[in-house]
């Protein structure tokens, strides 16, 4: 089972509860931690660029502390618990990579876009040869802004299994 865990448990810290629902059923719950950089996710884009650059959406970063969740018997969730964590553990990491992709792709547009303004900032005037002439409508295309803004698609986990009930034999 840990071994299953370890490359979630690496990256975070988690919370595993068992309870008992009666009719020998348990339900066993495996919970990520949140951390303190899950929220930071956005900041790069800040309030100059929130309508220039595509946020992560907050479903995606709650997904990461999306619980797995195991109901059955205790044989059947023995039988199938390191399987379910390993699918669970790899969902996860797709997701996570995902939002660090985004998280960098977010760096670089705003990167981008400072450098952009800076530029537009510096040429605003164009210079003596370019401004009629040959070279009047390539200094226009050189300096005409460019969004960057493009939208961020981030998969989001689930990971509830219901294991199914023992279905009576017909002998008897």
């Amino acid at each position: 089972m840990f071994i299953e865990l370890m490359p979630l448990i690496e990256k975070r810290a988690i919370t595993i509860t068992v309870a008992a629902l009666g009719d020998g059923r348990i339900r066993v719950n495996v919970v990520p931690m949140a951390l303190a950089g899950d929220t930071k996710v956005n900041v790069k884009v800040g309030y100059a660029n929130k309508d220039k650059i595509a946020q992560v959406p907050e479903s995606a970063i709650h997904a990461l502390t999306t619980p797995l969740s195991l109901t059955g018997e205790p044989a059947e969730i023995d039988a199938q618990m390191a399987e379910q964590l390993k699918a669970c553990v790899d969902c996860h990491g797709r997701l996570q990579q995902s939002v660090e992709r985004a998280k960098q792709e977010i760096a670089d547009a705003v990167k981008a876009i400072e450098e952009r303004d800076k530029v537009g900032r510096k040429a605003s005037r164009p210079p003596e040869f370019a401004s009629s002439g040959k070279f009047a409508s390539i200094w226009r295309r050189v300096t005409t802004p460019v969004s960057p803004k493009k939208d961020l698609s981030v998969s989001v986990l689930l990971c509830v299994i219901e294991l199914p009930l023992p279905v009576p034999s017909s002998d008897g």
